[in-house]
């Protein structure tokens, strides 16, 4: 797994590509983690070279997604999002939890 991270002037932007598994959720978190610590808590995942997300990747984005959102004060949003990691999204029942963009740059806009 891969992750490039992108100070916005309204937001983050995170690019995730690979697989998220339980061998590399935690670096994710931690991604995540030194953003929010930073005290940014709008963020975007951009997940277009995102191949596989393990169930531990998705608690992992649920805790980010608390964090951001405890107090008001953010949110995490989710951009394009490749079609087969979507229909685990819509299976699961996370994507009630969480905005889909379809496309990194209108996610960014709407912050």
């Amino acid at each position: 797994m891969k992750i490039k991270s992108s100070a916005l002037k309204r937001c983050d932007l995170l690019e995730v590509s690979g697989r998220v598994d339980s061998a590399t959720a935690d670096d994710l978190m931690a991604a995540i983690k030194a953003v929010q610590d930073d005290g940014r808590y709008k963020i975007v995942l951009n997940l277009s070279g995102l191949e596989f997300m393990s169930s531990k990747g998705w608690w992992t984005l649920i805790q980010a997604q608390k964090a951001s959102k405890r107090y008001n004060r953010g949110e995490v949003v989710l951009a394009a999002v490749p079609n087969a990691i979507k229909e685990a999204l819509d299976l699961v029942g996370i994507n009630k939890l969480f905005k889909l963009y379809d496309d990194p740059i209108e996610a960014v806009g709407d912050f």
